[in-house]
């Protein structure tokens, strides 16, 4: 047989450099099964006592247990001390300085149609307007009847409206706010009525079932287009904070006589046609005119007396040439990750 003396002491010594230069417990392990293992070179060693002869036996026994003894406290050793110093890179890399303050609530944002809106309430009520709101379940006088909206009107359809089954709706505009202010107060009159409107609509880029609109009025004695002209272009102006390219365009509304279109160029593709705009170049932001007698009428005023202008324009689709958003889902979606960008 070979030197069993000098086989063990040559086994210890590669082991013992072994884990001296483990990093890492996994490779101590590996040191561990080579040498200690059940199937280690040391027990190979232990199976082949049986041939030694006896006095040979019980030295090459005491060698082989020395051996093991001394490498098993090594081993622990080494392991103590990586785990040590795994230990403390993981302190020192999760280190808290627990008398700093606490970060507190990470800070929330306004919704991008909200900012708009509130811009737009400043702006008119530094023009002497007053901020008026009414209800989303309307009753079918004031959204339909008394803004002279005749029953065969295509808007009372079912494809616009959602109807109640008490009868009410919710309301399809902020028009309604009109009335019940005039009824209220009484002219002269210069209000404006931000809020949430529903339409049962076929839901894509431009079009929502749910949005916002802002509704505004100014009822006294000779009003004329000027003026209405006037107040559209500074709150463009305003808004925008730049020249819009905009056109007049004849429209008819029930409660308006006469009635326009204020159309602004698509500020999305600067004209150039796309999806918001549905490659016209144009988008519909504000439909106005001179208030129709009739509905001075509906809400007890004299239309010999009194006369006025209104304009109502979509806040959620201001919201989206201001910020250059190209789908009005992204509004209503919930999607913190978009609205963190406001």
């Amino acid at each position: 047989m070979p030197d069993l003396d000098q086989t063990i002491s040559q086994l210890h010594a590669a082991a013992r450099a072994q884990l001296a230069s483990a990093s890492t417990l996994e490779a101590l392990e590996a040191v561990r099964v080579e040498a200690l293992g059940r199937k280690g070179k040391l027990n190979e060693i232990s199976r082949e006592m049986g041939r030694l002869a006896p006095e040979d036996r019980k030295r090459i026994g005491a060698l082989l247990n020395a051996t093991k003894q001394n490498l098993e406290a090594e081993l622990a050793a080494r392991k103590a001390a990586l785990e040590a110093g795994a230990l403390n890179q993981r302190l020192q890399a999760e280190w808290i300085d627990l008398t700093a303050p606490a970060p507190g609530p990470r800070p929330g944002s306004l919704h991008p149609v909200t900012q708009v809106q509130r811009e737009i309430e400043q702006l008119f009520v530094s023009l002497g307007f007053t901020v008026l709101d009414g209800p989303e379940v309307e009753t079918e006088h004031y959204n339909f009847d008394a803004l002279n909206i005749p029953a065969d009107h295509p808007a009372r359809d079912m494809q616009d409206t959602f109807w109640l089954k008490d009868g009410r709706l919710l309301r399809t505009h902020t028009s309604p706010v009109q009335v019940r202010g005039l009824e209220r107060l009484g002219p002269p009159l210069k209000m404006i009525a931000p809020g949430r409107v529903f339409r049962n609509e076929e839901v894509d880029a431009s079009h929502e079932h749910t949005f916002y609109q802002l509704e505004g009025m100014m009822v006294d004695r000779d009003v004329s287009v000027a003026h209405l002209i006037y107040f559209m272009k500074t709150l463009l102006s305003a808004i925008f904070h730049r020249d819009v390219a905009v056109r007049l365009r004849p429209g008819f509304f029930p409660f308006v006589e006469p009635g326009f279109e204020l159309d602004i160029r698509c500020l999305i593709c600067n004209g150039s046609g796309c999806p918001v705009c549905k490659q016209s170049g144009w988008v519909e932001l504000l439909p106005c005119g001179l208030v129709h007698p009739a509905v001075l009428r509906a809400s007890g005023v004299d239309p010999e007396q009194w006369n006025g202008f209104a304009f109502g324009l979509g806040l959620t689709r201001l919201a989206m040439m201001r910020y250059g958003i190209d789908d009005i889902r992204l509004f209503t979606s919930g999607d913190l990750r978009f609205l963190r960008q406001f």
